[in-house]
């Protein structure tokens, strides 16, 4: 029988990856495991409101994925995804303008998993992303992953400015642009249809790829939609358009799709082969079922409506809540707004004496790349009753009156 070695003998495993250890975990993950207790009212996460779902319906699509062949959805599947559900993903994004084929769809594990493959396929360590400012979190971390070298493009409340946006393409050459062009997160903030065409139209001159990432269109409350970015005709052969069932049918499906040119979509499904083979069958055949046979943009109607009253009782009471000389935004739909406390506050030194008073935000910082506006915070509205909101921005005003009194 071998001996063991001596203990001065042994030496540790090789090191982590340098990526490994560079990337930072998510402040947001960190803040919502701070308010999971009870009796707190988390403005923090961008959650859907659970008592929305559709459970009934839900359950019934997963009950007949089961009945039509219980062997199909317990079996391994096809990277791409099953065929129904790319059908029915194709279906709708060519009802809401950008003609779309089954072919063109990739079914993901979530509309990060999309971002995760795009990035792994196009982003080499050093090349250049473009990036809103502030931008999604998550993304941030993805190509920080990937050993990319992230830069801002200079926005103002409506986001990109288009001008600045050619400067920093023809100064940086970049291999993409990342943007959440409507209801960003986390600003709320939606790009006009006049800038999204001069954003294609740089992509098109300059030789940019774009990657639209778009979780919150469907959650529009009131104004005129606006076209994706991948409908211009500059960027229908450079854009790579990610979705997600997570805001409107539920996160835990952790279902997404990827629309994006044939070679990089081909590309991309070689890379989700090496992450995950394929999606879950048994969930795509079961949302599959469910956009047969419900009315999905029945239930979109009723969780717009649900969102609007809450994203209405936030805003009506931020003024009381906030400190005098704080501003925010109005958005048009999604799950957040974003606010600014005037000279002298910070948001995060406001978030621990908030958590105090069980209650709770984003602080705006970590959302940035680059130097940080320490005074920004992001609230969302989707999770709380209008009751609870108000109950929440009167516990966030004492915590900001507790704060100014320190």
């Amino acid at each position: 029988m071998p001996s063991s070695p001596s203990a001065a003998a042994l030496q540790p495993p090789p090191a982590f990856a340098t990526r490994a250890v560079a990337v930072g975990g998510s402040p947001i993950r960190e803040i919502l495991a701070l308010t999971a207790r009870p009796g707190v009212i988390s403005f923090a996460g961008g959650l859907p409101a659970p008592e929305l779902f559709d459970t009934e319906g839900l359950r019934a699509a997963y009950g007949a994925a089961f009945a039509t062949s219980a062997s199909r959805a317990l079996q391994y599947s096809t990277t791409e995804g099953a065929p129904e559900l790319r059908e029915a993903v194709a279906a709708r994004a060519t009802a809401r303008g950008l003609e779309t084929a089954a072919d063109d769809v990739l079914i993901t594990t979530g509309s990060q998993q999309a971002l995760a493959l795009i990035t792994a396929t196009l982003v080499e360590p050093g090349d250049v992303v473009l990036v809103e400012n502030p931008t999604y979190l998550a993304a941030l971390q993805c190509f920080a992953m990937a050993g990319a070298r992230v830069i801002p493009v200079p926005c103002d409340e409506q986001g990109i400015l288009p001008d600045a946006l050619a400067e920093v393409v023809t100064k940086e050459r970049p291999k993409l642009l990342y943007s959440v062009p409507t209801f960003q997160n986390p600003t709320g903030r939606t790009l006009p249809g006049g800038r999204r065409a001069a954003v294609a139209e740089i992509a098109a001159r300059l030789g940019l790829w774009l990657v639209e990432d778009d979780p919150y269109g469907d959650l529009r409350f009131e104004g005129a939609e606006i076209p994706w970015l991948a409908a211009h005709p500059g960027a229908r052969d450079r854009t790579a358009l990610l979705g997600s069932f997570s805001k409107i049918m539920a996160p835990g499906l952790r279902l997404g799709w990827l629309r994006a040119p044939v070679a990089l979509r081909r590309a991309a499904v070689v890379a989700k082969q090496a992450a995950d083979l394929h999606t879950s069958t048994v969930d795509q055949l079961a949302a599959a079922h469910y956009l047969r046979e419900a009315d999905l943009d029945a239930h979109i109607g009723t969780v717009r409506t649900a969102y609007r009253a809450r994203r209405d009782a936030l805003l009506a009471g931020l003024g009381a809540a906030l400190p005098a000389g704080s501003t925010w935004n109005r958005p048009e739909g999604g799950m957040f707004v974003w606010a600014r406390l005037p000279e002298g506050h910070d948001a995060t030194t406001l978030l621990k004496v908030a958590i105090a008073h069980d209650v709770a935000f984003v602080p705006g910082a970590p959302f940035h790349t680059g130097t940080p506006d320490p005074r920004t915070l992001r609230l969302s509205f989707t999770t709380h009753t209008p009751t609870e909101i108000e109950e929440g921005l009167n516990r966030l005003q004492q915590a900001a009156a507790t704060a100014a009194a320190c």
